[in-house]
């Protein structure tokens, strides 16, 4: 009886933080913008510099991504579009917004021209990366780790962004 309790919870729990990995060749941008919580907002506040957020080239397991001042890998939502996010709730939880109070500027090999922000329905402003609203993964703590890459969670798949802002696939 216990085991078969056991493995619903067990499969539940690897599908919410089923995150593994797949090819890393660049291919096709993605689009989007935001939206988010006030639990993700602290989350994922900025953490950069005083003359304020950055966004840099570090390297990892796919070559050189993107990533905040820090180092932390930056991703990109398939099921965004526009200017709207579908990423909220339970799905802003896993895969914080990059919330900034002001444009971010670029450093070692990010492209100021491709770096922006797009206002999200709670007001806070979300770093966009050739349009691209960008959002960490909750597990990915050091530079250039990248613990969720080409999954499907949420209605959509999430990839890492080479600096020229096409995602890794």
């Amino acid at each position: 009886m216990r085991i078969k309790l056991f493995l619903p919870v067990l499969i539940a729990g690897a599908a919410v933080a089923g995150c593994g990995s797949t090819s890393s060749s660049a291919s096709d941008p993605v689009a989007a913008s935001g939206h988010s919580s006030s639990s993700t907002v602290a989350l994922a506040s900025s953490t950069s510099a005083a003359n304020g957020p950055k966004l840099k080239a570090v390297d990892s397991d796919y070559g050189r991504i993107l990533s905040n001042g820090r180092g932390r890998a930056l991703y990109v939502f398939t099921a965004d579009g526009g200017q709207s996010s579908t990423c909220s709730g339970d799905c802003a939880s896993a895969w914080p917004p990059y919330i900034v109070k002001s444009k971010p500027g670029a450093a070692s090999g990010a492209k100021r021209g491709l770096i922006g922000t797009t206002r999200r329905s709670d007001g806070t402003l979300q770093a966009t990366y050739a349009g691209h609203p960008v959002y960490y993964y909750i597990r990915d703590n050091q530079p250039g780790e990248v613990l969720c890459q080409a999954v499907s969670e949420f209605g959509g798949y999430w990839y890492v962004l080479r600096t020229n802002g096409m995602a890794v696939h």
